[in-house]
């Protein structure tokens, strides 16, 4: 299914789901079978982040930033095969502790025009988190491209890394 077909209808990745909520975004629904403060932890903590995001084969984490406060600044950055590199920065718009962040997102490679707004939802229920990440591009071109590099297989893949390590109850 190409992004402009049906394009509200969830398309499901294991267990994600994908939508186009709008010609600029993407939202992506992931639940997890942890509290919320074990996931917050997790998407907040550089020692955890380490664990789970941008864990590609062959690739290693070279700079884990977070200034997590309103106006703060991130910078995560991974070396990989054939001196490859991969950066991503922005600044923190929102926070409100356990429940919501917002950010812009820069790749320093620009693999995509602009930059893109995330906002990331964490919600509660029976002791499981329902992950709401929503990005929002600055052009349909931006969105498709992202949607078309393989972007939701790379996301899955660190949530099922996200998974173990919250089956693990561990804390930084």
């Amino acid at each position: 299914m190409s992004p402009t077909d049906n394009a509200n209808a969830p398309r499901i990745i294991d267990t994600l789901s994908v939508t186009t909520p709008s010609d600029r975004e993407i939202e992506i629904v992931r639940d997890f079978n942890a509290p919320r403060a074990l996931v917050w932890d997790a998407y907040t903590k550089p020692e955890l982040l380490r664990r789970w995001l941008g864990c590609m084969p062959g690739w290693s984490w070279d700079v884990c930033e977070v200034d997590l406060r309103v106006g703060g600044k991130y910078r995560w950055s991974w070396n990989g095969p054939d001196n490859q590199q991969l950066g991503i920065t922005g600044i923190y718009r929102e926070v409100e502790p356990v429940e919501r962040i917002v950010n812009s997102e820069r790749f320093e490679q620009a693999w995509y025009p602009g930059e893109a707004v995330n906002t990331l939802m964490l919600e509660e229920q029976g002791g499981r988190t329902t992950v709401t990440t929503r990005l929002r591009f600055e052009t349909k071109e931006a969105r498709d491209g992202a949607l078309q590099s393989g972007m939701t297989r790379g996301m899955a893949r660190g949530w099922e890394l996200l998974d173990e390590l919250l089956a693990s109850k561990v804390t930084a």
